[in-house]
């Protein structure tokens, strides 16, 4: 069995953490120990957090770069408050994956934390390091330039909002598909406490725990603070049947301090600094027959099952840094508000994956990463004349990325000592991006509002690339080392116009009708992972990708619940596509290219309903219909292109998703009370590879829960089961060459797994 150095870059601020784990619990309690305070009404009102009235709450949300609350923004949004978060047992942004009208929170499982979201059939299957997203994530007003390292817990938020459509406007590149905002809490006015411990475990492998707190509240008349620790160990969700031990393990650390400055009621700074670092196993791949009908050579498994037989269990480790600082400031012209964010986060990881999945020593992927990215958004927002929203803003981003990745074939033929082939390549690239952007809303009477908005973007991408090919460059190392003989150098420009021109029609105060225009568009760019042998199949530059949408849409708040609707109508030109081709060269080659023009068809419904006082309903529905217009590319692979390449599926581009739930609250008097809640979520089959050979299989998911809430609302006790219905989920579906070089046999697939059913147990305490 073949042993693999885990290389990690420690940042000396993980040794002073280390000790915080398990003991930051205490800390914070120690710290509330300290605190005399009394339980004041609001803690009282407060016992009710979580239960299902919270459903019903109006959720404040930021879409339009100004606080408003959710109902009223003219966009399909999915909003969910900090209640509704603790309501729902929301424990990272993949518990959303299914059960969102036409949105898909996918996590690759190829590294770990990696995003490949899709949102109304705009999504992405890469996990290759300075590929850009259709749907932007945003954190605390942040944008996030990488897929990498961020799906990970959600602990302390104030709220998650997912914006469904193109958000060029106010938002600028790589939200054709939308956008995800988290927002963290910052302190209250009061003090606060919170601690949870949780447990979890499924049919299979070991115990997961967490152990999370957050005490915050004024510190003086000026200053307010806040402390969020995070610890999750879990023990893996699988057994390996190649020794028998649990796989799929990880530790997780986090800590994020928060202070706010208010050195007058007109000006507010925020600063957040959030550490975080992650430690664990490799992906858990699965290895089955693929698309073409070859099995795996050695062993393989159903796609409807669990299991998995990996001779190298591999490793993934990360360290995250981030600071934030947000500047508030009142001013009297128009009654507005500027606005600055500066951004700054470091993420460097490592990982061994186990590509080929199977007992045997065959395809086996070492790779690093390190990057470094700024940002500064300044903005002004300003009511004039009672009838006139106004938005102007610029916005600032560097990204520096470093990658490096080595394949290493064959270690069967070494009797799995030494790999019989390697082969090096990876990359640098330097991004820098800036933006200016505007946005009227403009009260024509009391019932029509028009929007019209612009955003002028220019980008600027160097790349340098040594191409991963067979012995060529082995060994060397571009993070490691920087000695590497780069074969591909260029510098590429794009600059682009997003315009938005839109209407809301108020029917009464409490439902409304809007309709838009906007345009989006997503980063050209270069691939860090060249790996073809063809020396047409250069690195870059691909163009970017533009996306047309037009969206009508109703809202309408009533006495015991609200109901929305969105039809929209999307045409893509220049599609920006990652194409999975097996290769047996190199195992599997992956080459972006600008593929096709397409149009998406779609129609989203959700709703919340009160049937009695205690008992509340949700439900959502969406449907999609998306085809090729015009395809520029093989897709299929038979050497031609024609009818046979556009009559294929767009990948991740799900027909049919919808949701039902109830939320029930059982009164127990002086005791408390019992919150109950069921929710089955279902997605339709996908396509994961552009050749349809690959793909993502449709999704049963039920979720069940209660949680006794007691009467002073200081305890809560929860039990929860997750995937109910034990349903496979598979992260991708790489397709694997039948062999390599003719040497060795292979076949089958890479599909990563994700965890299958859960159940779990957890106490809060909250002052």
């Amino acid at each position: 069995m073949k042993t693999t150095t885990r290389y990690t870059r420690k940042n000396p601020l993980a040794a002073a953490l280390s000790g915080l784990r398990w003991s930051a619990g205490a800390a914070l309690l120690g710290g509330a120990v300290a605190t005399s305070t009394a339980v004041t009404a609001q803690a009282q009102e407060e016992a009710r957090r979580g239960s299902t009235s919270a459903l019903l709450e109006e959720v404040v949300v930021t879409a339009r770069k100004r606080a408003e609350e959710s109902q009223d923004v003219p966009l399909a949004v999915s909003a969910f408050g900090s209640d509704q978060i603790e309501a729902l047992k929301v424990r990272d942004l993949t518990n959303l994956s299914v059960g969102m009208p036409n949105v898909a929170l996918d996590d690759v499982g190829t590294t770990r934390g990696t995003a490949n979201f899709s949102i109304r059939g705009l999504g992405i299957n890469s996990s290759i390091p300075g590929i850009d997203p259709t749907v932007g994530l945003i954190i605390d007003g942040v944008y996030q330039g990488m897929n990498n390292g961020v799906l990970f817990d959600t602990f302390d938020l104030a709220s998650i909002e997912v914006l469904r459509g193109p958000q060029g406007t106010l938002f600028g590149r790589n939200v054709t598909g939308g956008a995800v905002l988290l927002n963290t809490k910052k302190p209250g006015d009061e003090f606060e406490l919170s601690l949870r411990a949780a447990a979890d475990q499924g049919d299979e492998g070991g115990l997961n725990s967490y152990l999370m707190g957050s005490v915050g509240g004024p510190v003086t008349s000026w200053m307010g603070a806040r402390l969020t620790a995070y610890y999750n160990d879990d023990q893996g969700f699988l057994e390996n049947k190649f020794d028998g031990d649990d796989i799929g393990k990880i530790e997780q650390t986090m800590v994020r301090p928060v202070v706010v400055i208010t050195p007058t009621d007109r000006v507010e700074l925020t600063l957040r600094y959030e550490y975080s670092e992650n430690e664990g196993d490799g992906p858990v791949g699965q290895c089955h027959t693929n698309g073409s009908g070859v099995p795996c050579a050695f062993q393989g498994f159903d796609r409807k099952e669990f299991g998995a037989s990996l001779d190298e269990v591999g490793s993934q480790d990360s360290e995250t840094n981030a600071f934030t600082a947000q500047l508030d400031w009142d001013v009297d012209f128009g009654e507005g508000t500027v606005t600055n964010i500066f951004g700054w986060r470091t993420y460097d990881a490592n990982s061994v994956g186990d590509i080929d999945a199977q007992p045997v020593w065959l395809f086996h992927a070492p790779s690093w990463l390190e990057t470094e990215q700024f940002s500064n958004e300044l903005r002004y927002n300003g009511l004039f004349g009672n009838n006139t929203n106004v938005t102007v803003g610029t916005f600032y981003f560097t990204n520096d990325i470093t990658y490096h990745e080595r394949r290493e074939f064959g270690g069967i033929v070494t009797g799995g000592v030494a790999p019989f082939l390697t082969a090096d390549g990876g990359g640098t690239l330097d991004v820098e991006s800036w933006t200016v952007f505007g946005q009227v809303d403009y009260d024509l009477s009391s019932d029509w509002t028009l929007t019209a908005g612009i955003n002028y973007s220019k980008e600027d991408k160097d790349a340098d690339v040594v191409s991963l090919i067979r012995n060529v460059n082995s060994p060397c190392n571009v993070v490691l080392n920087n000695d590497c003989p780069y074969d591909f150098e260029d510098e590429e420009s794009w600059d682009s116009v997003s315009p938005k021109l839109g209407f809301t029609y108020h029917m009464t105060d409490s439902s409304r009708i809007y309709g838009h225009w906007s345009r989006g568009f997503r980063s050209g760019g270069y691939n860090l992972r060249n790996t073809s042998v063809n020396p047409d199949d250069i690195p870059g530059p691909f163009d970017q990708e533009q996306v047309d949408s037009y969206e009508l849409g109703y809202k309408s708040e009533f006495g015991r619940g609200k109901l929305n609707a969105a039809v929209f109508y999307n045409q893509v030109d220049d599609m920006q596509r990652e194409i999975n081709l097996p290769s047996q060269g190199v195992g599997v080659v992956q080459l972006i290219r600008n593929t096709a023009e397409a149009t998406l068809l779609g129609v989203e419904v959700d709703g919340t309903y009160a049937l009695t006082d205690n008992l509340i309903a949700m439900a959502s529905v969406g449907w999609l219909d998306a085809e090729y217009d015009k395809v520029n590319f093989d897709l299929n692979g038979d050497g031609v292109i024609d009818s046979a390449d556009k009559d294929l599926d767009l990948p991740r581009a799900a027909e049919l998703t919808y949701s039902i739930g109830l939320n029930h609250d059982l009164d127990f008097g002086d005791m408390g009370y019992l919150s109950s809640r069921i929710n089955y979520a279902y997605r339709d089959e996908s396509a994961y590879t552009d050749n349809n050979l690959g793909y993502i299989d449709e999704q049963d998911i039920l979720d069940l829960g209660f949680d006794f809430y007691s009467a002073g609302g200081h305890w809560v006790f929860s039990l929860y089961g997750r995937n109910l219905l034990d349903t496979v989920k598979h992260g991708g579906d790489t397709q694997l060459p039948n062999d390599l070089g003719g040497l060795i046999p292979w076949g089958g697939t890479f599909s990563p797994l994700a965890k299958g059913r859960r159940y779990g147990i957890e106490v809060t305490y909250n002052l």
